[in-house]
């Protein structure tokens, strides 16, 4: 039997970060697989996006899966994400695919469509996944489930430093509407909401460092498979 950890919470709560610094952290967790399910919905909008097709049209979106073929592989230890063959892992984490990524993920065949393919993944390896739904749709039995949140705030000043650190102009102020904005639809989307699942434990890491908040993960790890 596979065991899951699932990591859910709203855009900019560093759920990559942690996950990712989780999988790595101690040597019980050294054959988990850390899946990046928001880097899928992100290769899904990179390929609209080159293909011209407007995030408000459903039908064409549904039409061109067909045409998308989304794998993942890793080297040394890290997610490379590969679309129809390329690898795209460096071209999807812009706002302009990640606001992409975010609207059309609302529509139900995008989601049927990468939702397989991670449930596939977690029945057969030990996975820490992160996204909007692991925990309430895609890993419902998922050992542990983590909701990971942070003010829109701190979220907004995160992101904003990290585009500053690359050398992206930017605005602070822009930017907490954008995450606002992506909150609200991510939270009243009609497929798989983002919610936190009645079983999951609240993570407010707005005063936590990124150590603190990945000792408490792999805590609660520990103690589900001692117990």
């Amino acid at each position: 039997m596979s065991f899951n950890v699932a990591i859910d919470g709203p855009a900019g709560a560093g759920k990559s970060t942690i996950a990712r610094a989780v999988a790595k952290s101690v040597a019980a967790l050294k054959n988990f697989i850390y899946v990046d399910t928001g880097a899928m919905y992100r290769a899904m909008a990179l390929y609209f996006l080159r293909k011209g097709i407007d995030k408000t049209d459903e039908s064409a979106i549904n039409a061109a899966l067909g045409q998308v073929e989304i794998t993942i592989r890793y080297e040394n230890g890290a997610q490379q994400v590969i679309l129809n063959g390329e690898n795209v892992s460096g071209l999807i984490r812009t706002e302009e695919v990640g606001n992409m990524a975010s609207a059309t993920s609302v529509y139900k065949k995008v989601r049927e469509k990468l939702v397989e393919l991670q449930k596939n993944l977690a029945k057969k390896a030990d996975v820490i996944m992160d996204g909007r739904d692991i925990g309430t749709c895609v890993l419902p039995d998922a050992d542990v489930k983590v909701y990971l949140t942070a003010s829109s705030a701190v979220r907004a000043k995160r992101r904003y430093n990290e585009l500053k650190e690359k050398g992206t102009a930017c605005d602070l102020d822009e930017i907490e509407k954008d995450i606002i904005d992506r909150d609200y639809r991510d939270m009243h989307r009609e497929n798989s909401p983002l919610k936190q699942a009645e079983d999951a434990v609240l993570l407010d890491s707005s005063d936590m460092t990124l150590k603190e908040v990945v000792d408490a993960i792999v805590a609660m790890i520990e103690k589900k498979q001692g117990a």
